[in-house]
């Protein structure tokens, strides 16, 4: 049985935060809640939590609704940091355990366990507020998962992370999957995701604008990505604007980018070059990236609104 989350809206006020949100995430998954600032993937993490309660549509796990589950089934990782900055870390590790009933011989051994994983083993003795950022975000994340959750919610956990810290969290994430448990993480950071999850929810302006596994969204775009170079440079392939329905996008250093439909043959841009004497030292087909989506739905809708805005007031100046 999945995360079903259906039809939930939310208002403050005015403000309408979600507008009949619906998602699904099937279990043992890794799910992508992508979205810009403000987007509403915070509010409805917090609806999925029983933290919010939505002002209408519903929220289910495994068939249940999420107000009548218990708490230990979900381990939640917030944006904002939940630790108190004075107290010892293993101190700390071991009373969010308690708060969920774990016992204390069996947090310790998590917590020896994760602190190792995280290449942090000296730090148990250490306050939180001597820690860096990163290390305060894997910090979060033990006490996150120290009840062994079913279902684990992080708000932008990749947020403000060097790399070698976004590296360990990625492994954290693929060792959580690999022992049955359902991940869904927002952010807005695309490279994140197309590494690791499976299926995503773009979610603007409190609407989800797509939704599904990665590969469909990808195919539904209902285009072909093709990297091509020639003679070494990407340098004299205009003639490819002539074929039907191929669009030039990119321009590299060292290749081009085009957009070829999905009922065209990749293949035959190939065929193309080569009858015409090229020297071709690259060709590569791959789907849309989860970027070009984004722009795709997102970007596209704030620049026609944009467009709309200065229409709209180029009216009025004339009037």
């Amino acid at each position: 049985m999945s995360l079903v989350v259906d039809s939930i809206t939310k208002r403050f006020g005015d403000v309408v935060a979600l507008d009949g949100v619906s998602f699904t995430v099937e279990p043992g998954r890794i799910f992508g809640l992508l979205g810009a600032n403000g987007a509403g993937k915070t509010t409805s993490m917090r609806i999925v939590l029983d933290i919010l309660r939505a002002d209408a549509g519903t929220v289910t796990w495994q068939g249940e609704p999420n107000t009548a589950l218990p708490r230990r089934t979900w381990g939640y990782l917030p944006e904002e940091r939940g630790l108190y900055p004075r107290m010892l870390i293993g101190e700390q590790l071991r009373f969010f355990a308690a708060l969920f009933g774990v016992p204390d011989a069996t947090a310790r051994a998590e917590i020896d366990d994760w602190l190792e994983r995280f290449r942090i083993p000296e730090y148990r003795e250490r306050k939180v507020e001597q820690l860096s950022k990163g290390n305060q975000q894997k910090i979060q994340f033990i006490a996150s998962i120290l009840h062994d959750p079913q279902v684990l919610i992080m708000d932008e956990p990749f947020s403000g992370l060097d790399p070698v810290n976004v590296r360990l969290l990625k492994e954290a994430f693929i060792e959580m999957k690999s022992r049955g448990k359902t991940l869904v993480f927002s952010t807005h950071q695309m490279e994140q995701v197309e590494e690791l999850c499976e299926s995503i929810a773009i979610v603007d302006r409190g609407r989800v604008v797509v939704s599904g596994a990665v590969r469909d969204v990808k195919r539904a775009m209902g285009r072909q990505v093709v990297r091509l170079a020639t003679d070494g440079d990407g340098r004299g392939v205009e003639w490819l604007t002539e074929i039907p329905g191929v669009e030039l996008t990119t321009r590299r250093e060292d290749y081009v980018e085009l957009h070829v439909p999905v009922d065209r043959d990749p293949g035959s841009i190939l065929r193309a070059a080569i009858d015409r004497g090229e020297r071709v030292t690259r060709f590569e087909i791959a789907d849309p990236s989860l970027e070009e989506i984004f722009v795709e739905h997102v970007g596209r809708r704030a620049v026609d609104e944009s467009e709309e805005h200065l229409a709209a007031s180029s009216r009025e100046a004339a009037s």
